[in-house]
């Protein structure tokens, strides 16, 4: 009999027999986990809900929408309604010698009343002869110019049409950087009318130097392409709080939108609307920057050195000489002409300001009252 003779010992299990014996077992092993586990770790736990070790907060429901409608098909509905096409036309001289009217370009705008005004930018209707407006529903209605700035690039149109649909203004002193942000408006044209195109605000105060001029501007990165000037940006609540007004081109560079607030813009809206133009305090004067460099070779301080006075403006009635240093007004560093504007634009015509200056080296404060910066 041999060594490996399995008859001696009795007849060996097959390999079925073990894996059916596995299986059973396997089975009755699971039956058993999935009865106790709810017992012994908690129902979420079992199910990886919220695996233990882990303490995540309970976030904010969110409200404005539903897991179908997005918030922003309700904003797209009650605001896109007015936003309007704005056309800038001018007249064209043809070959024979004969003039035809022409749109030159188009932006957008916002109804703001119900009496007809309309918000856009000064750039989308400058040196239009003709201004028409598309309206959501169709119309076209040529449209006055009721007054423009071009320092802070807004214009105020008005149509003669009834049962217009009129924006909300909110509060831009309240937004957020991260809060939702959608913009509407009319790029690349009226065949594009009304796009709605989302994002976040980047920034709530941005100063962006376009030409000559300075802006504080929200920051954006909702799409905002030509044609767009001039349209709505708007808050999760549907409330306008700014008015696109500019994209900022560099190559290699994306989602650089941006609005004038509307906290900013309501006033200037207010006067263009009363008066046609906006009343800015004036000094009267021309005048140099002396930076720092300039200022240590010269042995002079910084600030802004007069070199004309305007006869008989508020600087020259105050005693203000050519070759003063305007240092500081009301207390505050002047170093360049921003500095001053800056100043200034937080008073009116007829408001007494102290002006510091340098005089040969003589410090001397100076009370002065603002004249009215002329319109021309």
């Amino acid at each position: 009999m041999s060594y490996f003779d399995y008859e001696e010992y009795g007849r060996r299990p097959s390999k079925l027999s073990y894996f059916l014996v596995a299986l059973v077992a396997s089975i009755i092993g699971g039956i058993v986990a999935l009865t106790l586990a709810p017992t012994l770790l908690g129902t979420n736990n079992f199910l990886g809900i919220n695996p233990p070790g882990l303490n995540q907060p309970k976030l904010p429901e969110i409200t404005g929408g539903s897991l179908d409608v997005s918030p922003v098909v309700t904003i797209a509905e009650q605001v896109g309604p007015t936003v309007v096409g704005v056309s800038n036309r001018g007249r064209v001289q043809d070959f024979f010698g004969g003039t035809s009217v022409e749109e030159r370009g188009s932006g957008s705008g916002v109804i703001i009343d119900d009496r007809g005004y309309i918000v856009t930018n000064f750039h989308v209707i400058e040196k239009a002869s003709e201004i028409i407006v598309s309206l959501a529903d169709g119309r076209k209605i040529e449209a006055e110019l009721v007054g423009s700035d071009p320092r802070t690039d807004l214009a105020v149109l008005k149509v003669n049409a009834k049962d217009l649909p009129v924006a909300v203004l909110g509060d831009s002193t309240k937004i957020k950087t991260g809060e939702l942000v959608v913009a509407i408006g009319n790029p690349l044209g009226i065949e594009f009318a009304r796009s709605v195109t989302v994002g976040v605000v980047s920034a709530t105060d941005r100063t962006l130097t376009i030409g000559d001029r300075q802006f504080s501007l929200i920051q954006t990165d909702a799409a905002i392409n030509p044609g767009n000037s001039g349209g709505a940006l708007v808050n999760s609540q549907g409330h306008v709080i700014g008015i696109n007004s500019a994209k900022l081109v560099i190559s290699g560079v994306e989602g650089m939108g941006f609005a004038i607030p509307i906290s900013d813009a309501k006033p200037i809206i207010d006067e263009l609307i009363t008066k046609g133009y906006v009343s800015r305090p004036y000094l009267g004067i021309a005048g140099t920057v002396v930076d720092e460099i300039t200022a240590k070779r010269m042995g002079v301080p910084e600030g802004i050195v007069v070199r004309q006075l305007v006869a008989a403006g508020p600087a020259h009635k105050a005693g203000l000489k050519e070759m003063d240093i305007i240092t500081a007004v009301d207390g505050k560093t002047v170093k360049d002409f921003n500095d001053l504007t800056n100043i200034l634009e937080k008073h009116k015509p007829g408001d007494q300001i102290s002006v510091a200056i340098d005089r040969e080296g003589e410090k001397l404060e100076i009370p002065l009252t603002l004249g009215e910066m002329p319109r021309d």
